[in-house]
């Protein structure tokens, strides 16, 4: 006798829902059962690295300085995956250059970009 062929697509949808939704749902309960009921004044306190907290802990960034830093991300990473090139340059056939051509066509395009949309500029 042949099970149902639905079955086991049933079977996958009840783990996929039980399986996050478990975890969910112990912690809940374990806030329930451990949590104090009102936290007082030295629960609420910040507190970092055995330094009391001075002021506000929201400092407003420019959003400028992270683009920065994504950009800096991007062509150092990029910087990495070229060095194995160079140094096997001489031994690589004519697809591996290619496919390096490519990628750094990709690179100055992205550089073009940023560039063209004003994010290298500092003076904003």
């Amino acid at each position: 006798m042949a099970p149902n062929p639905y079955f086991f697509i049933v079977i996958f949808i009840g783990v996929a829902l039980v399986f996050p939704l478990l975890p969910l749902a112990l912690a809940w309960l374990w806030r329930k059962v451990f949590q104090p009921p009102k936290p007082g004044a030295q629960k609420n306190a910040t507190y970092e690295c055995g330094v009391e907290s001075i002021g506000d802990a929201q400092i407003q960034f420019r959003s400028q300085y992270y683009l920065y830093a994504i950009i800096f991300l991007i062509f150092d990473v990029e910087a990495i995956f070229l060095v194995p090139f160079a140094v096997a340059f001489t031994g690589l056939p004519v697809g591996a250059f290619i496919a390096i051509l490519v990628f750094l066509l990709l690179l100055i395009e992205g550089l073009v970009w940023a560039w063209s949309k004003g994010c290298l500029n500092w003076a904003r």
